[in-house]
């Protein structure tokens, strides 16, 4: 039953607005989104596969934004709108500071963020926050009185994770017991055992002779470590024997690293008399600059089958190069029979592959031969050691088909999770899923001897079940590291020649087919080995975990959810569509999770398999084609949200994260279908949209039009409840309202800094914010508008206002808008010109002496920046255009003795001027990307974007020449 969260006091003061429903710095969230990709050892996205996750620098900026108060909300403390500018941009210079990768684990900045939340908490209650430089005091002030944080869909648990870092009770759940065991390793577990020291008998040696001063969960990683090692080292004694080393021609011996396959098939042509010929899609083994190493195919007839295969070191052409690169792949059609040169299609392929199975053969070894590399030949050591597991101890669930993420698998032979993987890889992973329950044990024990006495029985029952309560969270990790074995240990995983190193089975978000594939070496100290590539990335993400507070993690159906916690501050990253089949894929590694931990954790794994009928993907092979899927994700979000909506906190918006995977451009908007169809359930579910910021975590910009709609990697929805009082409105209602209040909603979103090439996603949210503020908008035959359509409305309205601040330019800057939405920055006649400029009332002698065109004595085209004055002030500039404001402040930010130190120069001299040249810039970025001039783009997007810290270089600017200014307000 759920209950109040009583800690938290409801307030009676009018809502407040935060800081996410006004403005954010998207453009650095964005930046420290994408650069997060690039962080490896340590990073919670290194615990164990998840799909789709948040990057972790967006949700803590989202979840400080969320509950983090505006400072419209307080104008007794921000009278003016330029003291609030002043606040806001002071917030977000602290967004900025947490955000890189390094600042996760600064108590000084995470104290920082943290008392904002706190102050902000304080002042909703009418209480002061505790002291500013009191960490302890904050994080205890924020566990009683901040709203805790709940993620109903917490999937990789990035969102929990973040609101544990910034001192919060973190609560979330998911259907999928994958991601709930993810969510527990990363939230649950470690606040539990956080400044305990390890309990292994080598680190109680250690201990013996000092003290231990670990901090957070590093006595539980040094216990991962030392169970992990052992693992390794008993599954050596046990099945060391499959794994033996290779013979060198010396007749010296070496620890193999890999042995490398190629799949094979029965040759179509009857020449090859019923061979089993390589599908092989590369011949090359290493591929670098300094080697090049390949597989060269032999022909002999004394072979098996009438061939073999040679290691060749060399220099090899271009073109050999190209040729060793496609292997006998033959294109898109298949291969080429080795033996014949006869085609082999995928239909064959699939043919053979479900009458008979595809075999496998081998190619070539990897060797660790001293201190170097090296490859051999597979001739006198294809006969390979192998010991087959049981049927019904690992792997033999089916396959879900025809779910596209895993349908590769039955395609090609592969009906059971167990067909993925050779009998040598399923006795591997067997054994070291067996052996986590032995760990598991002797790491009770070990807790058990590490403890004093018990001074009596109810002590002793205690400490128990404390020490059965810490084996079962070491099973837990050393589970996921069999996962992550799993997912380089299978026939999927390949060989990288750029790099020589094993590629995961997972390398992109579905199950691909691989031809030709590795088998590692466990026991080995290279690639694709059990410590380096299954074990060690765990405890490094537990030594930087926060380890604080209350947290939760539970396997709940978020259609079902009756929230143990009311209310809550939700922020959920829900399932996208039909983008990602969570449930298909993730099968891969429970039937790994469920031999290690069936026993251990019997409530998250009792099921054979993942559940599926109630996860929220739009999957038609599951609801009876694309129209029963989308009715079923319509329906059970719409219920998911209803859930949510009535377990919010009144005083906190709700955010709910969606991504993309395509887009739709139609003759009545630019949407995407799963879009349309999830604000339709937000919207049926009771909230009103309040905000929508696009972010990206892609390098780069790319530029594009708004016809193409390139979309952010995923949007940042804000929503509120919606008034229980609502009323109706009529479609000229709705348009009217929209072409009063867009504007002022344009002009702050692009004053948050929002690049042009995000404004569509971003104007949606206060056009949205319109419609969904009423119960209905009527169309003429009184039928309820629906979200497709208002889309579809406000892009138009969007495209109207646009237009319409061209009149509040100077004329010489609409004559220049007018010329380059025709010719660019093209010579033209001109009459061209004079047309143009007595169409706005003034001389064409009056734009040559404004410097803003050119004339070229019976031409005329508009002043290139490269041509630009480089002395230009426009505080000296006897007519001040806004175009030349734009121009020079692109040509001075991107010239070399340029930047933005003196870009906010001249920004600090144009006074008023300023905003409208910033409007100016999203103005021709528009036209830009209409006319495909991508590069012109770039530079308009990238000095809107930049506008806003050129303001504050122009603060600094005004600083620097008036003497100190008043302090902003800072408690």
């Amino acid at each position: 039953m759920a209950h109040t969260n009583d800690r938290f006091k409801m307030t009676t003061s009018p809502q407040r607005k935060k800081l996410i429903e006004v403005s954010i710095p998207l453009e650095a969230i964005n930046a420290a989104s994408a650069r997060e990709k690039s962080i490896r050892h340590g990073h919670p996205s290194t615990l164990h596969l998840w799909w789709a996750r948040r990057p972790l620098a967006a949700c803590r900026a989202v979840l400080f934004s969320q509950l983090v108060d505006d400072p419209s909300s307080w104008p007794d403390r921000f009278p003016t709108e330029e003291k609030q500018d002043v606040e806001r941009r002071r917030l977000h210079r602290i967004i900025e500071r947490m955000l890189p990768w390094e600042a996760s684990n600064d108590e000084n900045i995470l104290n920082e963020a943290r008392w904002e939340i706190a102050r902000s908490v304080a002042w909703g209650l009418g209480e002061e926050p505790p002291a500013k430089g009191d960490g302890d005091a904050i994080l205890a002030y924020l566990q009683v009185k901040a709203p805790p944080v709940y993620d109903p869909f917490s999937g990789g648990g990035s969102i929990p994770l973040e609101a544990q870092r910034l001192g919060l009770r973190a609560y979330g759940s998911d259907l999928n017991p994958v991601a709930v065991l993810i969510g527990k390793a990363l939230v649950e577990i470690p606040p539990k055992f956080a400044r305990r020291p390890p309990v292994n008998p080598k680190a109680r040696k250690e201990l013996e002779r000092g003290h231990w001063n670990g901090k957070g969960a590093q006595g539980l990683a040094e216990d991962v470590r030392y169970y992990g090692q052992w693992m390794r080292d008993e599954a050596e004694k046990r099945i060391g024997q499959l794994y033996p080393k290779a013979t060198l021609p010396d007749g010296s011996e070496a620890t193999v690293i890999a042995w490398l396959w190629a799949r094979t098939v029965r040759s179509p042509d009857p020449a090859a008399k019923g061979a089993m010929v390589p599908l092989l899609s590369s011949y090359m083994l290493g591929d670098k600059d300094s080697r090049r190493v390949w597989v060269q195919p032999l022909i002999n007839s004394n072979a098996d089958d009438g061939y073999s295969f040679s290691i060749v070191e060399g220099k090899p052409s271009a073109n050999q190069l190209t040729e060793l690169k496609r292997g006998n792949k033959g294109g898109r059609a298949g291969f080429t029979c080795l033996l014949t040169g006869a085609a082999i299609s995928f239909d064959y392929i699939r043919q053979q592959a479900a009458a008979e199975g595809l075999s496998k053969r081998l190619i070539g070894l990897l060797v660790q031969d001293g201190q170097k590399r090296r490859y051999i030949s597979a001739q006198g050591h294809d006969v390979v050691p192998t010991e087959m597991v049981p049927k019904e101890l690992c792997a033999d669930g089916l396959v879900t088909t025809p779910a596209h993420d895993v349908d590769r698998l039955p395609m090609y032979g592969m009906p059971r999770w167990r067909d993925a993987f050779t009998p040598r890889q399923l006795t591997a992973l067997s054994t070291f899923a067996s052996l986590v329950s032995e760990a598991r044990d002797l790491c009770i024990n070990a807790f058990l001897a590490a403890m004093e006495t018990p001074s009596g029985d109810d002590e002793a029952v205690q400490q128990q079940r404390n020490a059965e309560e810490y084996g079962r969270s070491i099973a837990a990790y050393l589970a996921l590291s069999v996962g992550r074995a799993a997912d380089y240990w299978s026939t999927i995983a390949t060989w990288v020649p750029t790099g020589e190193f094993v590629r995961n089975t997972f390398a992109r978000q579905a199950i691909a087919m691989s031809w030709d594939f590795v088998e590692s070496n466990p026991f080995s100290n290279a690639t694709g080995n059990w410590m380096g590539s299954a074990l060690e990335w765990i405890p490094k993400v537990i030594e930087r975990l926060p380890a604080t507070g209350e947290a939760q993690i539970s396997q709940i159906v978020a259609q079902k959810n009756n929230y143990p916690i009311r209310p809550v501050a939700v922020s959920t990253d829900p399932p996208y569509y039909d983008n990602i089949g969570y449930a298909d894929l993730s099968d891969f590694f429970y039937v790994w999770h469920r031999q290690a931990l069936g026993e251990t954790w019997p409530e998250l794994f009792r099921r054979l398999l993942v559940p599926k009928d109630e996860e929220l993907v739009a999957s038609p092979h599951r609801h009876g084609g694309r129209d029963g899927a989308e009715k079923f994700f319509l329906s059970g979000m719409r219920a998911a949200l209803t859930a949510i909506c009535n377990a919010a906190h009144n005083d906190v918006p709700v955010v709910v994260y969606y991504a993309f995977k395509q887009s739709e451009a139609s003759t009545d908007g630019v949407t995407s279908a799963g879009w349309a169809t999830f604000l339709q359930a937000a919207f049926d579910a009771g909230f009103a949209i309040d905000g929508t910021w696009p972010i990206r975590t892609e390098m780069g910009n790319r530029v594009v039009g708004r016809s193409s709609n390139m979309l952010a990697s995923s949007i940042v929805l804000v929503c509120r409840k919606r008034n229980a009082n609502a009323s109706t409105i009529t479609r000229p209602d709705f348009i009217r309202l929209l072409r009063r209040e867009l504007p002022e909603a344009i002009d702050d979103i692009r004053k948050a800094g929002v690049g042009p090439v995000d404004m569509q996603q971003s104007v949606i949210g206060p056009g949205m914010g319109v419609f969904s503020r009423y119960t209905k908008v009527l169309e003429d035959d009184d039928s309820a508008m629906p979200v497709k359509t208002a889309l579809a409305i406000i892009n138009r309205v969007w495209e109207e206002i646009d237009q319409e601040l061209d009149a509040a330019f100077d004329a010489e800057t609409q004559v220049a808008l007018a010329w380059f939405a025709t010719y660019g920055f093209d010579a033209k006649s001109s009459g061209e010109l004079i047309t143009l400029a007595n169409a706005k009332n003034i001389s064409s002698n009056a734009l040559f002496d404004s410097e803003v065109f050119e004339d070229l004595r019976g031409k005329a085209a508009l002043t290139s920046r490269e041509k630009l004055p480089k002395d230009w002030s426009p505080a000296k500039d006897r007519r001040l255009t806004i175009w030349e404001c734009v121009q020079h402040t692109a040509r001075v930010l991107n010239a070399e003795d340029g930047g933005a130190d003196a870009a906010g120069q001249l920004v600090a001299q144009m006074g008023p001027a300023g905003d409208q040249a910033r409007k100016l810039a999203y103005r021709l970025f528009e036209i830009a990307t209409q006319k495909g001039w991508s590069q012109e783009a770039l530079i308009y997007n990238e000095l809107a974007q930049e506008w806003p810290r050129l303001e504050d270089a122009s603060t600094r600017v005004a600083q620097s020449t008036t003497g100190p200014a008043q302090a902003a307000f800072d408690l």
